[in-house]
């Protein structure tokens, strides 16, 4: 739902010469110059060059033959993908743990890196190499020290540490578990469930992680239900209701009775638009209905990217995707609202002019998300 990432260029080796330029004195040169004739023991370097070098000898001609011009690879080429390594650090409770020393090393001292944990406590090490052991060392202040054991990156693997756990010295050690791609999953929607804008309004369906995982369908769902019952979605639905009690729309009646009637209205759209929308279809359709926050490249690529959101989405499979459960939830809901809305506010017609307006609100919010509300994401806007 849409709520609210070398032509390689050979190297040729000097051709050997055996004989030295002849000098000539400037009056000894004719007027006009003359071609001079070619020596039959000197081939042009073209000729050079598509002579086989193999198996040369040079005692038929008298010249040694040249090294053979081979083609280089880049070195891009050949290089594996680089793996990623990332985990929150918590005290005993769970609790995140700001500004711990997080300390990744290889045999190779160059290769030693230094990171803080962020106010949320997550931290992440990119471009690693594959096939290196690496050791992830976690300090605090008045904290036990934590260390993981050996991990080593297969090519293009994103590692996720979980249970890092700072404890009070003589505590037990934690535990290093290995997650699943469900574990990242639920890992990444806990992140996104305290993801408060000002610290006070819902900011859930946006994920700020550069390597996001698919959601399940239980996720999914999850997202939803957190959405629809937050308190804070309550008390917006009951301001906009007032705000249509003043302008008089739909065209409930005024007075108290009216207002309820708003208040109802308003949550069963924004329920059956979010279940629709960001749950329902979504698994049905195998679509992520979060934003997919890009905050890289040019402002041009960033507002493109914005505003295509609520027409084009990232499937499950990674794939991009026409944003059928967006908009289908959209649709679904404008239409689940002729069964409550009076006789005056509802058609066909008013369905699509609804889903228009929806539209565009979606847009502008996508663009505003892009730019804007990371900033005022406490949670997220010191994540890398």
């Amino acid at each position: 739902m849409c709520a609210v990432l070398f032509i390689p260029i050979p190297r040729l080796s000097a051709q050997d010469a055996r004989r030295g330029p002849t000098v000539v004195a400037p009056q000894d040169l004719p007027d006009p110059p003359k071609a001079q004739p070619v020596s039959p023991h000197v081939q042009p370097v073209e000729a050079l060059d598509e002579e086989p070098v193999g198996g040369q000898s040079g005692t038929d001609s008298g010249v040694e033959a040249g090294p053979q011009v081979r083609t280089q690879q880049p070195a891009s080429a050949l290089a594996p993908v680089p793996g990623w390594i990332s985990g929150t650090v918590t005290d005993a409770n769970g609790d995140p743990i700001t500004g711990a020393t997080v300390v990744l090393e290889s045999a190779d001292p160059a290769d030693r890196r230094t990171a803080v944990a962020s106010d949320n406590g997550a931290f992440e090490f990119d471009n690693l190499k594959p096939g290196i052991r690496y050791h992830v060392a976690v300090s605090a202040t008045d904290m036990q020290s934590w260390e993981s054991p050996p991990i080593v990156l297969g090519p293009g693997q994103y590692f996720l540490l979980t249970d890092i756990k700072m404890k009070l010295p003589g505590s037990e050690v934690s535990v290093t578990v290995y997650a699943t791609q469900e574990q990242i999953a639920t890992e990444q929607v806990v992140v996104a469930e305290k993801q408060r804008i000002l610290g006070i309004f819902p900011n859930f369906y946006v994920t700020y992680d550069p390597h996001p995982v698919p959601l399940t369908t239980k996720l999914k769902y999850r997202l939803a239900f957190k959405a629809t019952t937050d308190p804070v979605t309550f008390v917006g639905i009951a301001f906009i209701a007032a705000v249509y009690q003043a302008g008089d729309v739909p065209n409930y009646q005024q007075g108290w009775k009216g207002y309820a009637q708003r208040v109802g209205a308003g949550f069963a759209d924004t329920t059956t638009d979010v279940f629709f929308g960001g749950a329902i279809l979504p698994s049905l359709l195998h679509q992520d209905p979060r934003y997919f926050y890009q905050g890289t490249g040019t402002k041009k690529s960033r507002t493109l990217h914005a505003i295509s959101y609520p027409f084009i989405c990232k499937g499950d499979n990674g794939k991009t995707q026409p944003n059928y459960s967006s908009m289908g939830g959209d649709l679904i809901s404008g239409a689940i609202s002729n069964l409550y809305y009076p006789e005056s506010n509802r058609g066909v017609g008013l369905v699509f002019e609804g889903f228009f307006v929806t539209t565009g609100v979606r847009t502008v919010n996508s663009i505003i998300q892009e730019f804007v509300l990371r900033k005022l994401t406490p949670s997220a806007r010191q994540k890398n």
